[in-house]
């Protein structure tokens, strides 16, 4: 259970959809804000990426932890109207659109800030809020080949390869979410709310700051950090070395057999190593192959060279090493059963029956937050049956 309520009393207006704003939002529910996700009446479309059961998959559970949803149609005047009102009385607001949406609907930084002066605003986009580019559809993976990211890893014909998860849609919820705090101390300070413009295309340059540079310093053909590194196979499986040092080195060649290349001219030092990479990977990669990975992976250990064995995530979850520090927990969700959800860096873990551990259907707290608002069992009534509200 999060127990230390650091955002205790914070009202927040999550119109965020996908998985960047919302995981910025989630975030702050964990920290004990109030998160009200206001979201269409057919709902986010992130409950949508990828298998689905009921109302969610796997991303929308864990981007809408501990949140409350009210399902709107803000192209009716009622909805658009409770919409508003959240917005008015929030600390902070968090949307995801394309630069001038919010705008259409009264909802953009400029119109909240006339009746809610102290607001915090948070926009996140693809591309940013001006620029040629700033209209254009995006997605994690365009993003990913926008920026240089898929250069850093390629297949054997050379071939760029997309990271097999949505990285900076992660990474992008992250940055807007210490942006936030930031603005939240600065608002402490000197009373004054602020307006935060995020972007998948800035994060990714910004995580891979040192990438750029080094790119940048060695004309476009950055070297590698070390070698021997990256993935092995064995008669089983895979194993990731990491040999940094010249001990590491040396008790590599003395577990796979091979002394002999501890002093070997073409090897014997760090740069020769990197000169010659594709030589030495090729001798290592053929020795790998003539045992099991546990086998290896208990002679690695013995003689203190760096490496894991490729886990599978059922591997991960076994491990005794991610037991013993209670990396995740298993939770009974209402709608998806059980399933294992991993603890927050700095949050105490989740619980069952924990509020910050349920997320939200489509609309499912609806009735809920209307009621929060003010509005009446007969007023309520009357938003269900025009369809400016759902609620499940």
């Amino acid at each position: 259970m999060n127990d230390i309520k650091a955002y205790e009393g914070l009202k927040v207006a999550d119109f965020s959809q996908g998985v960047a704003g919302p995981y910025s939002a989630m975030m702050l529910a964990q920290g004990g804000a109030t998160v009200t996700k206001v979201e269409p009446i057919d709902g986010d479309w992130c409950r949508t990426l990828g298998k689905m059961i009921d109302d969610h998959c796997a991303h929308s559970v864990i981007v809408n932890l501990g949140k409350k949803s009210i399902s709107l149609d803000l192209k009716s005047e009622e909805g658009l109207k409770i919409a508003k009102q959240i917005a008015d009385e929030a600390d902070i607001v968090v949307e995801s659109f394309r630069p001038g949406v919010m705008k259409k609907f009264g909802l953009d930084y400029a119109s909240v800030s006339k009746t809610n002066e102290n607001v915090i605003y948070m926009s996140v986009t693809g591309y940013g809020q001006e620029g040629p580019y700033s209209d254009r559809p995006v997605t994690d993976g365009a993003i990913q080949a926008f920026s240089g990211w898929m250069t850093m890893t390629k297949d054997d014909q050379g071939t760029p390869l997309k990271t097999g998860m949505v990285a900076i849609d992660f990474l992008t919820g992250l940055f807007a979410y210490q942006s936030i705090l930031k603005a939240l101390i600065a608002r402490g300070v000197n009373g004054k709310g602020a307006y935060i413009d995020g972007s998948l295309m800035q994060t990714a340059a910004a995580f891979q700051s040192a990438k750029i540079l080094e790119y940048h310093l060695e004309n476009g053909k950055p070297q590698v950090l070390y070698v021997p590194v990256g993935t092995v196979t064995t008669n089983d499986g895979h194993i990731g070395l990491s040999v940094m040092r010249e001990h590491h080195y040396a008790s590599l060649c003395k577990v796979i057999g091979r002394e002999d290349l501890i002093d070997h001219p073409d090897y014997n030092t760090r740069d020769k190593r990197i000169d010659n990479e594709a030589a030495i990977m090729k001798i290592i990669r053929a020795e790998f192959l003539k045992k099991s990975t546990d086998e290896w992976c208990e002679l690695l250990a013995e003689n203190g060279v760096i490496h894991s064995k490729v886990n599978t995530y059922d591997d991960y979850l076994a491990d005794q090493q991610v037991k013993a520090v209670e990396s995740y927990s298993w939770i009974d969700h209402d709608v998806i059963g059980k399933v294992p959800l991993p603890r927050i860096p700095g949050f105490a873990g989740f619980e069952n029956g924990d509020e910050l551990a349920h997320s939200p259907i489509i609309g499912e707290h609806s009735i809920e937050i209307l009621k929060g608002l003010g509005f009446s069992d007969g007023d309520i009534s009357g938003l269900t049956e025009k369809g400016a509200v759902l609620q499940k």
